[in-house]
C-alpha cells in the first residue's frame, strides 16, 4: 500500500508542476492570474471531493469552486490583490487561509489538508462545567 501512496503523491506533484508551468496543452499562454491546488484528508492523505472553496477579496465574495474527484480546484483570472480562501465540507473543520497575494501574470499553488470534525467540536458536554 505504501508504494501506491508514494506513486500517487509523485503523480500529483508532477501534475501540479506541469499545471503551474503552463505545460497543459489546453491552457493558453496569456494571463496567468490563477490559483489552484488540492485538498486532502489529513489522516488518510486521500483527495477530498466536493469541498467548497470560496475566495474573498476585501471582505467581498469573489468566486466559489468545488474540488473534483482528485481533490483539485482552480480559480482562473482572479483580480490581483490579497485574498482570504475558505475551505468547507460537511464533517470536516473549516480551513481559512488569509493574506494570499495574487499577482498579475503569476500562478499560485495552495494545497490544503482538512481534519475531520469530531462530535466534541460541535458542543461541549453539559457535565464539562459541573463540579461532580
Amino acid at each position: 500500500m505504501k508504494p501506491k501512496v508514494i506513486l500517487l503523491a509523485i503523480g500529483l506533484l508532477g501534475f501540479a508542476a506541469a499545471k503551474a508551468n503552463g505545460d497543459d496543452p489546453g491552457v493558453g499562454k496569456g494571463k496567468r492570474d490563477d490559483l489552484n491546488g488540492t485538498v486532502t484528508h489529513s489522516d488518510s492523505k486521500k483527495p477530498l471531493k466536493d469541498v467548497t472553496v470560496t475566495a474573498y477579496l476585501v471582505s467581498k465574495k469573489e468566486k466559489i469552486v468545488l474540488t473534483d474527484e482528485l481533490g483539485g480546484f482552480a480559480f482562473d483570472e482572479l483580480k490581483p490583490g490579497t485574498y482570504k480562501f475558505v475551505f468547507e465540507k460537511a464533517g470536516f473543520r473549516k480551513v481559512t487561509k488569509e493574506k494570499i497575494v495574487v499577482k498579475t501574470d503569476e500562478a499560485f499553488q495552495l494545497n490544503i489538508e482538512m481534519i475531520e470534525a469530531g462530535s466534541y467540536d460541535l458542543m461541549p458536554s453539559p457535565f464539562h462545567f459541573s463540579d461532580f
